[in-house]
C-alpha cells in the first residue's frame, strides 16, 4: 500500500520484504516549487533509468545507499528509511541561487574544495537555507536517531565524496558536473544514515564540454519562456540522452590490470594477500614465477609478454632475501614497479636495503605491506579508470565515517 507521494514519486511498502519499500516514479516534471507542473509522457521510466545506474555505481564504489535494485521500468527497491528533511547542495561551479545569494561572484567561479550548502525541506517557505548550527539545535531524530554533530559531519563528508565519484564518472563522457542535490536517511533496520531518495535529472546540472549553452539538465526546463508541446519534447530529449549516457559510466575507459612477479612459491601466501586486496578494487591481476637472479632471460620474457599487449599495467615484484627482481624489472620497463618485499624478523632490517637503494635511473617503490602495495598500484590505474577511484575514495570516506562513529561510541561509555 502507498505509504507517501511526491511531487514525482510515490513510495510503496512492500509487505512480503520487510524493512524494504518501492519506489515509484511518476510522469510528471516540475519547477519553482510545482509552480510550473507538467506531464511529460515516458519521464518515470528515463528517471528511473537514470537513478538506478547512479545508485549502482555508487553502491558498487562502496558507498552505504539505501538503493536495493531495479524492480520494473518505473521503480526500484530500496531499504525503508526515515528521511532527514535537508537537500545537501554540493558545487563545483558558482550559477543559479549562489550567484543571486552572494553578489559580486561571477558565473563560473570554481569551488576548490568543494562547497556544500544545506537547505531545509519546507514547500510553504520555499525551502530556506540553514546552517550548521539551524540543524544541530533543530534537534531531527528520523527513525529515534538524533541527528548530532557527528550525524551532520558523516552527511557533509559523503555529499562531497559522492559529488567526487560522479563528478569523475561524467568527466569520462566530456560533461561537467556543475552542481548536484542529494537527500539523506536513517535505514530503519540498521540506524545508519545513508544516501537515499534519488538521484537523476533533477539533480544536478550537467554541461557537457563545460558548455553551459549545451546543458542537459532539468535548468532547461525552469528556463523555457512557455511551456509548448515542441519545447516539452526538447526537454524529453535532454533527458533522455542522460539517461543513455549515465549507462557509460557503469563501464571502466581503460582496464588495466597487475602483475604480481615472486621470486619462489615460497613467497605464494604474501601473493595472495597482493591478489585479494587488487580484486576488491575490481583489478584482475596475475601471479607468475619467475627469478631475475637465477633466469634473467625469462624475467624480460615475461616483461615482454605484458608490455605487448598494450593493457595498462603495474608490476609488483616479491622477493625474498636480496631483491634482484624489482631493480631488473624497473631498469628494463617504462611500466611502474612496486617492491613488496617480504620481510622477515631474522634478516628483514639488512634485506630491505635491496629494495631501497637502487643505481640511478631506477624508480621502483617500495611498499611493505601487501594490501597497501595493491592500493597503491590501484592508485596509478585510478588515474585513467574512474571506476577503481571511486573504490578508492569510497574507502576513504568509510574509514573516516568508522572512526567518527568508534569515537561517538567511545565517548557515550565514557559518560
Amino acid at each position: 500500500y502507498a505509504a507517501a507521494f511526491g511531487k514525482t514519486k510515490q513510495i510503496f511498502e512492500l509487505l512480503d520484504e520487510p524493512g524494504h519499500v518501492l519506489v515509484q516514479s511518476k510522469d510528471q516534471i516540475t519547477a519553482g516549487n510545482a509552480v510550473r507542473k507538467d506531464q511529460m509522457e515516458g519521464k518515470a521510466a528515463i528517471a528511473n533509468k537514470t537513478t538506478s545506474c547512479v545508485f549502482r555505481l555508487l553502491q558498487d564504489a562502496g558507498i552505504k545507499t539505501a538503493f536495493v535494485r531495479q524492480h520494473s521500468e518505473t521503480a526500484f527497491v530500496a531499504s525503508q528509511c526515515e528521511m532527514i528533511p535537508i537537500e545537501w547542495v554540493c558545487r563545483r561551479i558558482a550559477t543559479g541561487s549562489f550567484l543571486k545569494r552572494n553578489p559580486g561572484v561571477k558565473e563560473g567561479y570554481r569551488f576548490s574544495p568543494l562547497k556544500t550548502e544545506m537547505f531545509f525541506k519546507d514547500d510553504a517557505n520555499n525551502d530556506p537555507q540553514w546552517s550548521e548550527e539551524q540543524l544541530l539545535v533543530a534537534g531531527l531524530e528520523p527513525a529515534d536517531l538524533t541527528i548530532g554533530r557527528c550525524e551532520v559531519d558523516i552527511m557533509n563528508k559523503s555529499t562531497v565524496a559522492i559529488f567526487e565519484i560522479l563528478e569523475k564518472a561524467w568527466a569520462t563522457q566530456n560533461c561537467t558536473l556543475v552542481d548536484m542535490k542529494i537527500e539523506f536517511g536513517v535505514n530503519v533496520s540498521t540506524k545508519e544514515v545513508v544516501l537515499a531518495d534519488v538521484i537523476d535529472n533533477d539533480s544536478w546540472r550537467l554541461w557537457p564540454a563545460g558548455d553551459r549553452s549545451q546543458q542537459k539538465d532539468k535548468q532547461v526546463y525552469r528556463d523555457l519562456k512557455e511551456v509548448t508541446p515542441e519545447a516539452m519534447q526538447m526537454v524529453k530529449r535532454n533527458f533522455e540522452w542522460v539517461s543513455e549516457q549515465v549507462k557509460l559510466l557503469l563501464e571502466p575507459q581503460t582496464v588495466g590490470r597487475v602483475v604480481v612477479l615472486m621470486g619462489s612459491t615460497s613467497d605464494m601466501a604474501h601473493c595472495e594477500r597482493i591478489r585479494k586486496a587488487c580484486s576488491s578494487y575490481g583489478i584482475p591481476c596475475n601471479l607468475r614465477v619467475t627469478s631475475a637472479h637465477k633466469g634473467p632471460d625469462e624475467t624480460l620474457r615475461i616483461k615482454a609478454e605484458y608490455e605487448g599487449d598494450g593493457m595498462p599495467t603495474v608490476f609488483v615484484a616479491v622477493a625474498g632475501r636480496s631483491n634482484g627482481l624489482g631493480p631488473v624489472m624497473s631498469g628494463n620497463t617504462a611500466y611502474p614497479v612496486i617492491n613488496c618485499p617480504p620481510v622477515t624478523p631474522d634478516w628483514g632490517a639488512q634485506d630491505i636495503w635491496s629494495s631501497l637503494r637502487m643505481p640511478s635511473g631506477l624508480g621502483c617503490s617500495t611498499v611493505l605491506s601487501p594490501d597497501a602495495a595493491a592500493q597503491h598500484a590501484a592508485q596509478i590505474l585510478g588515474l585513467t579508470n574512474h571506476l577503481v577511484w571511486a573504490k578508492l575514495r569510497a574507502s576513504m570516506l568509510n574509514t573516516w565515517i568508522s572512526l567518527k562513529q568508534a569515537d561517538k561510541k567511545l565517548q557515550h561509555c565514557s559518560l
